[in-house]
């Protein structure tokens, strides 16, 4: 049982009181951590491949086996996965311990002793994927052929270089180093935008063409949330903001939301033998809607063993936009789901379910909000979160937050894994 003050903390919001967090990872017992890596526990920085990550942290996570699983859009393999990150921090003779999870949106599972499989995914999904990055590389040399003087011809290719990420099951282009190199021309890099947008609809559509219509989808980070249709919202910042630069062609139902369920469902298996959703259930299988998701579990996990979820993330976005003379909210991030279902899943069972922030504004990138803090009588507090502050009806609470970053928050983790039994 955790202690009663960290017991109070998914009543709050913004909090910083790190002791109170701390105690609650040390001292409960049935306890899932869920959590994000870029940002969360690695520095933002403009190309993957530059990624540090502290040798200490990976190890803190060990005194958390069994309740501690990552859900990322990033991947576990590949020359820019966590894998190879986690290998270098090691270092050469080391043996790695990796980091248990999913990765790619939930449709890689990896263990603890790094090994990979793709549950739900098909060898035909896996080659079309293959050609993607080509794909992304073609299309940003015919885009910068138009403007030869906007970026010098060394400077171009490595940064195209760094913005085709081929990942086996999330290819991505990545636009933050051609952000920076881009400088002030913002008109220029809207049209970069809009052109990788165009990329993805039309690999979408060649999909089809070879019956994989309903295979894939595509993941803008940051975006504005889901329209009508469903689709995410592409941003395109404003500002010093870089909006949307991650433009992920992703495996259909690979969303971090569905992730938890496979999680919780391989957590249950755990400890009784049992697979609340069936052995072979994937992210595939899952429902899209928080609502359904939502019921998925009401319906087939036993509440007597829900576990305290602690949810993890650095991505939450909102912004306020004017539609017919009324304000609305657009509101997105590729955490806000998953933690939003985070929160719901305590609400309903009772368990105390933590949102926990983390501030990733003060790394590379630009298209992070930093939380607003003030000094009053002595005692500083969070007066705004990372969305935008006309947004007031924001259903997501982020509880815990770590305005220091990644840093601050594995130093708490690694307090508590000190102190895990």
């Amino acid at each position: 049982m955790a202690s009663i003050m960290s017991s109070l903390l998914h009543q709050q919001q913004f909090s910083l009181d790190h002791g109170a967090w701390i105690d609650c990872l040390a001292t409960t017992d049935n306890l899932l951590i869920i959590q994000d890596l870029d940002g969360v526990c690695m520095e933002l920085v403009k190309d993957p491949l530059d990624r540090v990550i502290d040798l200490d942290y990976v190890r803190a996570t060990e005194a958390f086996d069994g309740h501690f699983y990552v859900l990322t859009n990033g991947e576990h393999t590949g020359p820019r996965g966590i894998n190879g990150i986690v290998e270098r921090a090691f270092g050469e003779g080391g043996e790695p311990r990796y980091l248990p999870g999913l990765a790619a949106g939930g449709v890689q599972w990896q263990t603890r002793a790094g090994e990979v499989s793709h549950p739900g995914v098909s060898e035909a999904e896996l080659r079309f994927l293959a050609a993607v990055p080509d794909r992304m590389r073609s299309r940003l040399h015919q885009f910068f052929d138009q403007y030869p003087e906007a970026i010098a011809a060394a400077d171009l290719q490595s940064g195209i270089n760094a913005s085709a990420l081929d990942n086996m099951a999330s290819p991505t282009a990545n636009l933050n180093t051609l952000y920076g190199l881009l400088g002030d021309r913002r008109a220029l890099y809207t049209d970069l935008q809009y052109a990788m947008q165009t990329l993805m609809e039309e690999l979408l559509r060649d999909a089809a063409r070879q019956g994989l219509a309903d295979s894939f989808f595509v993941h803008y980070a940051p975006n504005h949330g889901r329209g009508p249709d469903g689709k995410e919202i592409l941003w395109f910042g404003e500002g010093d903001e870089s909006g949307t630069t991650d433009f992920q062609f992703m495996l259909r139902g690979a969303i971090k939301e569905a992730g938890v369920l496979a999680l919780l469902n391989r957590y249950y298996a755990a400890k009784t033998g049992e697979f609340p959703l069936g052995q072979d259930f994937s992210v595939r299988q899952a429902p899209h809607s928080h609502a359904d998701l939502l019921d998925l579990v009401i319906q087939n996990f036993d509440p007597a063993l829900m576990p305290t979820l602690i949810g993890v993330g650095d991505t939450v976005t909102s912004v306020v936009v004017m539609e017919k003379g009324e304000p609305v909210a657009k509101r997105g991030g590729s955490d806000r789901n998953f933690l939003h279902l985070i929160q719901a899943l305590g609400q309903q069972f009772g368990t105390g379910n933590l949102v926990t922030y983390v501030d990733s504004s003060g790394g590379e990138l630009k298209n992070r909000r930093a939380l607003k803090l003030e000094d009053r009588g002595g005692k500083t507090i969070v007066t705004a979160g990372p969305g935008d502050p006309r947004d007031g009806d924001d259903p997501l609470v982020l509880n815990v937050v770590f305005p220091g970053g990644y840093r601050q928050y594995c130093q708490a983790f690694q307090t508590a894994a000190a102190r895990r039994p």
